[in-house]
């Protein structure tokens, strides 16, 4: 079987899981090949099935790489497929999934008074043009540079609970629970530094994690390769979403040892099935 890996034009080879992917892959009797996502020699069609792994810089170009999300879909198998790509890469899919969410206040009129503010585009990815402040007047002015470019404002409290327990990432693949991580801070407090190298640590999901997890991915009909549900606990301790990563995450493959063959099975098995 032939699948294309897609990726994007990244002359600093920031992918450091694309080779344990494709050889993963390449266990299960896969032929994975890297191409760009809007490479315009590429025959989409000469592949069994294209997953969508780094195309990381479709942010600035979004309405061309969800149609091209549907041009290929209807050449080959995408996965993840275009319909979920199409809603995943715009955050106000948050408002209307159901689940216990971050509070978000979706403009840049009226921000709640909140000891600290995360503001960000609906639009955005790795933290780019993202801010946390504890001071109300940067936020405010932050959120109306954004909604003054046109982009749909999100702007939520910044958690304690991400300094002391970090974010949780649960990864799946084909519908099974793989491995999760404990991810380390994203953003930085007026004045101070992260340490970029320390990335997340393994770690087990409490009950309540997994029945959160377990409740945002049974919102979402289409079949999902892989899937990443990040989580962060409130004040009170109640699990809650911080963003489905359904597009291109990270997926911490070097994070656990049966990771990437889980990937790999999955893959198989939605292409032999």
């Amino acid at each position: 079987m032939k699948v294309a890996y897609v990726t994007f034009a990244d002359p600093l080879g920031h992918d450091d899981e694309r080779e344990t992917a494709l050889a993963a892959w390449l266990g299960e009797g896969i032929q994975g090949t890297p191409v760009r996502w809007d490479d315009p020699e590429a025959d989409w069609a000469s592949f069994d099935a294209a997953v969508v792994r780094s195309a990381w810089d479709y942010i600035e170009r979004r309405d061309e790489f969800v149609a091209w999300a549907y041009r290929v879909g209807g050449l080959t198998r995408l996965l993840n497929p275009a319909p979920v790509l199409e809603r995943n890469t715009d955050k106000t899919y948050l408002r209307d999934l159901g689940v216990p969410t971050v509070p978000t206040h979706w403009s840049h009129e009226g921000i709640p008074e909140w000891d600290e503010y995360v503001v960000k585009p609906a639009i955005s990815a790795g933290a780019r043009d993202t801010i946390r402040t504890a001071d109300r007047a940067v936020a405010e002015a932050h959120a109306a540079r954004l909604a003054a470019e046109g982009r749909t404002v999100m702007v939520q409290p910044y958690l304690d609970s991400v300094e002391h327990e970090g974010e949780l990432s649960l990864l799946y693949f084909g519908g099974e629970f793989s491995h999760a991580v404990r991810r380390h801070p994203m953003l930085a407090g007026d004045g101070q530094e992260l340490d970029l190298n320390n990335r997340a640590t393994l770690r087990d999901p409490d009950a309540d994690q997994f029945e959160v997890a377990e409740l945002v991915l049974s919102k979402v009909s289409e079949p999902l390769l892989y899937a990443r549900v990040d989580l962060v606990r409130m004040p009170n301790g109640e699990p809650v979403l911080i963003e489905l990563e359904l597009t291109e995450p990270y997926l911490f493959l070097r994070y656990e040892l049966d990771a990437p063959g889980l990937f790999a099975r999955a893959l198989a098995e939605m292409l032999r099935g």
